[in-house]
């Protein structure tokens, strides 16, 4: 016996937000949520790119194929984020959640990266499809915090997976059988993130689908409406060949914007039209007016594509080839060791890991933001401000997840930061909704640092120790 699926979808920006980053797909065989961050760094544009991944897929498949087909989908759109950013650098840092499912008519095949969250809700009892992939879910495991610490933890939102270009970054998957009478929801932490499980349970024990929908949408804006907020919500009923022709609906940041055709920008690098490569870094991101998924037709979709004028410039494209070829062996080698190297900096006013070394090459820098935090550099003392924006070198990415754990221990220890109260000694470092993820590392900090550890820095700076549990307070003067 096979079934069909009467959904709902609905996105909005929230109370507080100025823009939406999430988007969302949902049709007669598919329902996906996307949440995507990065603040100026283009979380739109990301949730953007997963969507249109996997609204390429949405086909006929079944079992096992469900889950192939999501994951390749969903690497796709990883792939297409780390070119995005390799082609411009200001995106660096963007990100997106992943959460949802294709239908075959008696499975789900879930895919799932991020904090965006499924629930299945059966019999009257809810149950959560996806575990979290964030720091607080990592401290529950453990048994170190309960469910209800969590939701109000201060480093709730630092997610440690998410798409984001790296390709260590997996989604979940797994097959579901579900049975008439379920009603399945995806959405993005603008609604679980504000209200509880107990209260999801209870709206959605209601028969209307779209009175759940509206008591969904009213329990996020209660919780505070801080964030984005996109609902994905289906009854599984009995096949239903009206069901099954529905329109698929785009939501959000999906529904108006436009990614960039990588193909085109590569052609105007290898014809060498100088202009037509600054016009694209310029616009990375295009935005259109909202318009249905059945109207986007070719001619729509040209519109909004660079135009690419082919000039026959032999002389310069010949003396480039001979300058990469002069130039391109002894560049690579230094480029592939700078690639071994990392350190910590500052980045918008914040603590951040990059990846490679200062400096740039032929305008193109040498190194990539690999994790970024929310400690405020302003907040921490001065000293260790000054080794922020000097940079601290370190040999190993976990040598500087280390270095960032102590810097997190000093936050805050000055009058005037934002948040006074002692974090204690290896807590995770928030990333707020930034697409970089910080792991924890616990230990001491790793030799070579470049953090003071007791002593003169030798420049007439205080000597700091980071032993104990909590970070002792910066001598006068030195916040």
């Amino acid at each position: 016996m096979t079934f069909s699926l009467d959904f709902r979808a609905h996105s909005e920006v929230g109370l507080v937000r100025k823009n939406n980053q999430d988007s969302g797909f949902a049709s007669p065989t598919m329902l996906v949520v996307a949440d995507g961050m990065g603040g100026a760094a283009a979380g739109d544009l990301a949730s953007t790119v997963a969507i249109n991944e996997v609204e390429q897929i949405d086909i006929e498949a079944t079992g096992e194929e469900l889950l192939t087909t999501l994951a390749g989908a969903v690497a796709r759109a990883n792939d297409t984020i780390a070119d995005l950013v390799a082609r411009d650098h200001s995106l660096d840092g963007m990100g997106t959640t992943v959460c949802g499912a294709m239908f075959d008519g008696r499975q789900l095949g879930l895919v799932h990266i991020g904090d965006s969250r499924g629930y299945l809700f059966r019999d009257g009892s809810l149950v959560r499809l996806t575990h979290d992939h964030s720091w607080v879910q990592s401290l529950i495991d453990e048994g170190r915090i309960t469910e209800e610490e969590a939701a109000i933890h201060p480093h709730r939102s630092l997610v440690l997976k998410v798409l984001n270009g790296h390709p260590t970054h997996s989604p979940d998957t797994e097959l579901i059988e579900v049975h008439e009478g379920d009603r399945v929801l995806f959405c993005s932490d603008g609604l679980c993130g504000f209200t509880t499980d107990d209260t999801i349970a209870e709206i959605l024990a209601e028969d209307d689908l779209d009175v759940v929908m509206a008591d969904l949408v009213q329990a996020a804006h209660l919780g505070g409406g801080a964030d984005n907020i996109t609902i994905v919500l289906a009854d599984v009923v009995p096949h239903d060949e009206a069901l099954g022709a529905r329109t698929p609906v785009v939501l959000g940041a999906a529904a108006s914007t436009t990614v960039p055709d990588l193909d085109e920008l590569a052609a105007a690098v290898d014809l060498g039209d100088d202009e037509a490569v600054a016009a694209a870094d310029e616009s990375p991101v295009v935005p259109k007016a909202p318009v249905p998924v059945a109207a986007h037709t070719d001619d729509e979709q040209a519109r909004y594509q660079p135009t690419l004028r082919r000039r026959r410039r032999w002389v310069p494209v010949l003396l480039a080839l001979v300058l990469a070829l002069v130039t391109g062996s002894s560049l690579y080698g230094g480029w592939a060791w700078a690639k071994t190297q990392y350190y910590v900096g500052e980045n918008d006013g914040h603590v951040a890991i990059y990846n490679g070394i200062e400096g740039s090459v032929l305008g193109r820098p040498l190194a990539t933001v690999v994790e970024t935090t929310d400690i405020e550099v302003a907040g921490l003392p001065r000293v260790y401000r000054q080794q922020v924006s000097d940079t601290i070198k370190t040999s190993t990415l976990d040598a500087a997840r280390s270095t960032v754990q102590r810097l997190q221990t000093m936050a805050g220890t000055c009058p005037n930061d934002a948040s006074p109260s002692p974090r204690p000694s290896g807590s995770a470092v928030p990333s707020g909704s930034a697409t970089g993820t910080t792991s924890p590392s616990p230990g001491t900090s790793p030799s070579g640092s470049g953090l003071p550890s007791g002593g003169s820095t030798g420049s007439g700076s205080p000597s700091a120790s980071f032993t104990g549990s909590a970070a002792p307070a910066p001598p006068e003067g030195e916040c």
